[in-house]
């Protein structure tokens, strides 16, 4: 039986009639071979797209996007330290004695291995946690139970006792993990002694120790300058970490411990290392193989929260460590329903559809203040895209770690 669309798409021909499309933004998962370090993956992402399109019967078009997860990036370069490299350098820049290390996530996967380095380059760790979540919002405690027992969170320091006297034992929603005992255990197992006080306000430290790790990630900076105004000795950054090889360790000269996941129990799969070349010749050879000018780009977490958790995704510091130019800037689009319900509420059908898609046509390059862009994402089009690819890739078992996008950049106009 032949279909509907089929008779269509037919009678469309007969009568010379170019038929629209009728898909727009399409996200396919490419599964590739495992990454081993040392692998070419120019070669393994080019074959790997092409041979999904002939396997699926799709075509690429240009302005597509190909992007990759950061992880098998950064196993291709081999970027990869160990605990005792992490412990070396924070050694040799922290000083070996008291440390301050503050506002880390609670991460078994981002940040306890981390911990464990950290500790073993200590005398003693003084951990500072933020509360009632940190920075990317895996809570300790809501804010019903602060408002419960008369805490304020922006002014109130917790020791370890106080907090258990008031919230006893909170495991995580998702992990089942007290993160407050498995952090002071993993200190502890590292052999250095722990002190363990919660508390918002960065200057707090410095009555514990002059020395200080700062673990957060988007607000490393103002931190930062403000534990230095304050008096502090010595401040680092996780990105201050592992900038450099360290016995011949991998290393991120930009990002260090940034972004950084566990791989084994000793050891750590770091940010990947520079990669503009790699998504400039993926893009060169996809052109030369099919004369088609894609897009290409490095992700890692997508910028998202979870309304459930109240977990915002990106550990990352960037969404985006690397990306072709195509993919510089934010979105420029109007929003259809505005255009229906206000420029265009007495039209309707056919009517309706060509005067909205001549405005489309007919648009600016910059919509910025236009009341017909109101409500579109002011987003950076790497994080937007990016997301969609974490999205669809998954963290798990899915084997998909090369995402095609096709149709992005397409709007109500394009056929």
């Amino acid at each position: 039986m032949v279909s509907l669309d089929a008779i269509a798409k037919l009678n469309g021909k007969k009568r010379g009639i170019t038929m629209e499309r009728r898909v727009g933004t399409v996200s396919r998962g490419i599964r590739c071979p495992i990454i081993r370090e040392g692998d070419n993956l120019v070669d393994i992402a080019v074959e790997s797209v092409l041979a999904a399109a002939e396997s699926e019967g799709f075509s690429l078009r240009d302005r597509d996007v190909i992007a990759l997860t950061e992880s098998i990036v950064a196993r291709a370069q081999g970027n990869y330290v160990s605990v005792s490299d992490i412990a070396a350098d924070v050694r040799a820049k922290l000083g070996g004695g008291t440390v301050g290390v503050i506002f880390p996530i609670l991460s078994r996967n981002r940040f306890a291995i981390n911990l464990k380095g950290i500790a073993m380059g200590c005398r003693k760790v003084v951990l500072m946690l933020s509360y009632p979540s940190d920075e990317v919002g895996n809570a300790l405690l809501t804010y019903d139970q602060l408002d419960d027992a008369g805490i304020n969170p922006y002014s109130d320091v917790l020791t370890l006792e106080k907090y258990r006297e008031l919230f006893g034992e909170n495991k995580h929603e998702f992990t089942g993990v007290d993160y407050v005992d498995y952090y002071a255990g993993i200190i502890r197992e590292a052999g250095a002694e722990v002190e363990i006080v919660f508390a918002n306000q960065a200057k707090t430290i410095l009555d514990y120790t002059d020395c200080v790790l700062t673990c957060d990630i988007h607000t490393r900076q103002r931190t930062k300058r403000i534990l230095k105004e304050a008096g502090a000795k010595v401040v680092c950054g996780l990105d201050d970490i592992l900038t450099a090889p360290v016995d011949g360790s991998g290393y991120n000269a930009k990002y260090g411990l940034l972004g950084s996941n566990k791989s084994t129990e000793d050891k750590i799969k770091l940010f990947p290392n520079e990669c503009r070349d790699l998504v400039l010749d993926i893009q060169s050879a996809i052109l030369e193989k099919t004369g088609k000018h894609v897009e290409v780009m490095v992700y890692g977490d997508g910028a998202f929260k979870d309304p459930q958790g109240k977990i915002w995704e990106l550990a990352d510091p960037v969404v985006s460590p690397a990306f072709t130019d195509g993919l510089i800037g934010t979105p420029n689009e109007l929003k259809l329903k505005y255009l229906a319900d206000n420029d265009f509420a007495n039209l309707s059908g056919a009517q309706l559809k060509e005067a909205i898609s001549a405005s489309i046509r007919a648009k600016q390059d910059n919509l910025v203040g236009n009341m017909a862009s109101q409500g579109t994402t002011p987003r950076q089009l790497t994080d937007l895209i990016g997301s969609l690819c974490d999205l669809t890739s998954g963290s798990g078992d899915k084997g998909t770690p090369i995402i095609l996008i096709q149709g992005y950049f397409d709007n109500f106009t394009t056929d």
